[in-house]
């Protein structure tokens, strides 16, 4: 008889673990090869793992809620070759249900980022018909007071109904001040003695810190969410990580503006799609780390790791005012038109929550456009392990001096700033200034004459 390990799949550079979130499976069950086992979540996407091959699903090794490293064994799977026969048995007899139907109070251990919650909120929507709620969801329901009753009140639009990240944030903002939750009464059920059970208080938020700060005025708390906590950590260990030196320039971008102004429509017609300016900033960045490719790195230590790829992560706001980086993998073997589909593709799932894991992973070079909301420059933190961020800023017409050979004129001209933050222990300010004046000298020179 052979057994196939299933394991739980590497989803990015650097996530080390994620979340069961509801199996599909039960053992005994028939699954073909790639079909969806299981559902995961890591701290921005969720992601579903397919099976790695055809057969009966012998053994389930974690249960919904735990958390799992990457590169462990979640699951066994009898091959084909033994399917027929281990199939049968287990439907008939009643006696097989204890090990492959664990009770939902079972042998539950909850970790100190997941708050304790009734058994009924962690049942899928099978024989009970009770609705999953990840444990992200879960959290922001403890730290907004939501009740188990009034959660079952907001719809959902995940899979399933589920209600995700965006339906419970979408339902606190919305949410009416004056109203109360129906107070609940501390759980404390009677389990077996291996079951550690986390009050609700014991979640992240620093109560303590919190019940002792005494605040002047009128003011108004509010608590970060996951994601927001998560970035927070990520910039200032950035900080802590790269001496950042910031270094500005601009652009006369005329040509690049009218050229969008001309072929636009023609652009949407043909391709379906409709042609920003982000994906004309990004073809410039390709280029120019073909010419510096210092850029395109990071360091270990005393090492300096030179990426062949070119993977350009941009940074894409979230109705919700988080930010999350989107990365588009091989820049550099893309035209224009496959650069603007995988641009708006990336941004549309970004906006609706459909990211998948390795969508934010393997970035080599990151571009944020703070022009998007009226800034003219900024100066952006790198985004680790990277060593360098480039920023762009809005485009404004202004009167410029003009130099021809005929002599020099004023004219209107539309300008943008560019800033690029760069990682000092690597890139020196003449390395680091090269490079963007490079980049500004490309969308200077654009070719208003070329085909898209």
């Amino acid at each position: 008889m052979a057994l196939v390990d299933i394991v739980m799949p590497k989803l990015g550079e650097s996530i080390m673990e994620a979340t069961v979130l509801r199996w599909h499976k039960q053992p005994g069950d028939v699954v073909k090869m790639d079909e969806t086992l299981l559902d995961i979540a890591t701290d921005k996407v969720d992601s579903e793992v397919p099976s790695t091959t055809a057969g009966v699903l012998s053994e389930i090794l974690y249960k919904e809620n735990d958390v799992v490293a990457v590169g462990a064994v979640i699951a066994r799977i009898q091959t084909a070759a033994t399917a027929t026969v281990a199939a049968p048995p287990t439907p008939a007899p009643s006696a097989a249900a204890p090990a492959p139907a664990p009770a939902p109070q079972e042998e539950f251990t909850v970790t100190e980022e997941i708050p304790y919650q009734p058994a009924g909120a962690r049942l899928s929507n099978g024989a009970s018909g009770v609705r999953f709620y990840s444990p992200l969801v879960l959290n922001i329901a403890a730290q907004e007071g939501i009740s188990m009753a009034e959660l079952e009140t907001i719809p959902g639009t995940g899979n399933e109904g589920r209600v995700t990240k965006r339906d419970i944030l979408n339902y606190v903002s919305t949410r009416k001040p004056g109203f109360t939750p129906a107070p609940q009464p501390v759980q404390q059920p009677s389990v077996k003695e291996e079951v550690m059970v986390i009050p609700a208080n014991r979640v992240e938020v620093p109560q303590p810190a919190a019940a002792s700060t005494v605040y002047s005025g009128n003011v108004e708390i509010i608590e970060m969410d996951r994601m927001r906590k998560l970035i927070a950590d990520h910039m200032v260990k950035s900080k802590h990580t790269s001496p950042h030196v910031t270094s500005f320039t601009e652009a006369d971008v005329t040509n690049l503006v009218q050229w969008r102004d001309k072929v636009k429509k023609e652009f949407e017609k043909r391709e379906g799609t409709k042609i920003t300016f982000t994906p004309l900033f990004i073809e410039a960045i390709v280029r120019c780390i073909k010419k510096y490719p210092l850029i395109n790195s990071s360091v270990e230590g005393d090492k300096i790791i030179v990426k062949k790829d070119i993977n350009i992560g941009m940074a894409t706001a979230l109705p919700s005012g988080n930010l999350i980086v989107p990365v588009i993998k091989n820049a550099d073997q893309l035209n224009l038109v496959g650069l603007t589909k995988q641009v708006n593709m990336l941004a549309d799932n970004a906006r609706n929550g459909k990211l998948k894991a390795d969508d934010t992973q393997g970035g080599t070079f990151t571009m944020t456009n703070v022009g998007t909301f009226g800034s003219l420059m900024g100066t952006p933190i790198i985004n680790q392990p990277q060593v360098a961020v480039l920023a762009v800023g809005a485009i404004k017409k202004r009167p410029v001096v003009v130099e021809t050979p005929h002599g020099d004129s004023i004219a209107i001209r539309h300008m943008m700033y560019l800033s690029m933050s760069y990682d000092h222990r690597i890139i020196d300010g003449s390395l680091g200034a090269t490079f963007l004046t490079a980049v500004a000298n490309e969308l200077q020179n654009f070719n208003s004459e070329r085909d898209f």
